[in-house]
């Protein structure tokens, strides 16, 4: 497995060279950083550079970083993570590219570099509110008409903004502001005698 990661991290080195930001080898995968400006040029050698070959897009997710492991985050909020596949290679790799602008998250759409992209963009559109420019079809996908916000930003309240409910009355479904009110919850413990045959 070394020398496969060996060959794919000279090939990407080969190709990519000064574009690739950060490179890093963790449990026999490679994860490179590449910036929003390099973005559209960098797939598009991923998928077609003879040495690379990566046909195949496993998966894109948005990644919010701004409580990343509890601690405080210094650098751009939102992320968007590539998982590619080079089927005639036998290469996976996880690509990242950070959104500039934390206020108004845009890097470029990969739809016309992988289709599989279509749905994958809407859904970290909906959830994270990163705008994939170029994307044909930006809508929501998860959420329903006319909700507010991102629900998978950290910042997004637990309890949410609306509630929705039948209402028998007009006999149709209404929204309404949240009636949940927030409470700290305390587990109780109740400790048995000889509870697991313990004196």
């Amino acid at each position: 497995m070394t020398t496969s990661l060996d060959n794919l991290q000279s090939a990407l080195d080969a190709a990519l060279g000064g574009r690739i930001k950060a490179l890093k080898r963790d449990r026999g995968e490679i994860t490179i950083t590449v910036s929003a400006a390099d973005y559209a040029d960098v797939v598009r050698v991923l998928r077609d550079d003879e040495q690379l070959k990566f046909e195949q897009l496993i998966d894109l997710c948005g990644v919010d970083y701004s409580t990343y492991k509890d601690q405080p985050w210094d650098g751009p909020r939102f992320c968007v993570v590539l998982h590619l596949l080079s089927v005639s290679l036998n290469w996976r790799l996880r690509v990242k590219v950070f959104a500039p602008d934390d206020d108004l998250p845009v890097v470029p759409s990969v739809t016309e570099v992988w289709s599989a992209a279509n749905w994958f963009e809407r859904e970290a559109f909906d959830l994270y509110g990163i705008v994939f420019d170029g994307h044909e079809d930006l809508r929501r996908l998860l959420t329903d008409y006319g909700f507010i916000g991102h629900p998978f930003r950290k910042d997004f309240p637990v309890s949410g903004h609306v509630e929705m409910r039948y209402d028998p009355e007009t006999k149709r479904v209404i929204y309404q502001p949240v009636t949940i009110e927030p409470r700290e919850i305390t587990p109780r413990i109740i400790r048995e005698e000889n509870y697991g045959g313990l004196h």
